[in-house]
């Protein structure tokens, strides 16, 4: 027998209940400056465009969360905290993925770094987690939990996501989780993705001269 599907949502609904997580991360942020905190890697002065026309995902679970990065690309810069919403995933599969970054060359202008993959067989991912600050997508969550803190979403017998005790985040603050995820036409910047797997069928890399719309993913 299938189990009911107990919620099911646009994205951009479902992320205005996210506004309280990641405003709270400006305290955190400072606490990562004083080295409270430790960060696991510092991330580029670059974020990241990643598209997907579909991501499937067990063990989801959401909250606020700070990266350490660098103000720009260029070198010497202090680190700077970035207010992030983590998205996270037990396991995923991920269908027609597309990921860009564009950089200034010398001399050349504006490249973009293009990969793709997934258009044939799907992407696999385990122990996924995904550092975005902006997100459009059609998305239906299945056995949800809204409002929970997030050290609770990788507890036993009640979390649903994988461990988050090492990440940047305030482990009182509001989270939410379900079982399942399912995400479609998806359009994402992101300062960094993590994975304790990452399987790319396919996989296709680009180098493109110049930026934008038919260039980049998106």
């Amino acid at each position: 027998m299938q189990s009911q599907v107990r919620g099911g949502t646009r994205w951009k609904r479902f992320a205005v209940v996210m506004v309280p997580s990641v405003a709270a991360t400006a305290a955190i942020g400072v606490g990562i400056a004083q080295g409270a905190l430790a960060a696991s890697f510092a991330v580029s002065g670059q974020e990241f465009k990643v598209t997907a026309k579909e991501l499937n995902g067990t063990g989801f679970a959401q909250y606020g969360g700070v990266d350490m990065g660098y103000a720009n690309v260029k070198e010497g810069e202090d680190l700077v905290p970035r207010p992030v919403a983590i998205s996270t995933f037990k396991d995923a599969t991920i269908s027609g993925m597309c990921q860009s970054v564009v950089t200034d060359v010398p001399l050349l202008g504006k490249i973009t770094l293009k990969l793709t993959a997934g258009d044939k067989d799907p992407v696999v991912a385990e122990n996924l987690y995904l550092d975005v600050t902006d997100l459009e997508a059609n998305a239906t969550f299945d056995d949800i939990d809204i409002g929970m803190a997030a050290k609770d979403t990788d507890n036993p017998g009640i979390g649903k996501g994988p461990v988050v005790k090492d990440r940047n985040i305030n482990q009182n603050g509001f989270a939410q989780q379900a079982k399942g995820a399912k995400l479609t036409e998806v359009k994402q910047k992101a300062w960094a993705t993590t994975a304790g797997k990452f399987q790319l069928s396919g996989l296709k890399m680009k180098l493109l001269k110049g930026s934008g719309a038919g260039v980049e993913c998106y």
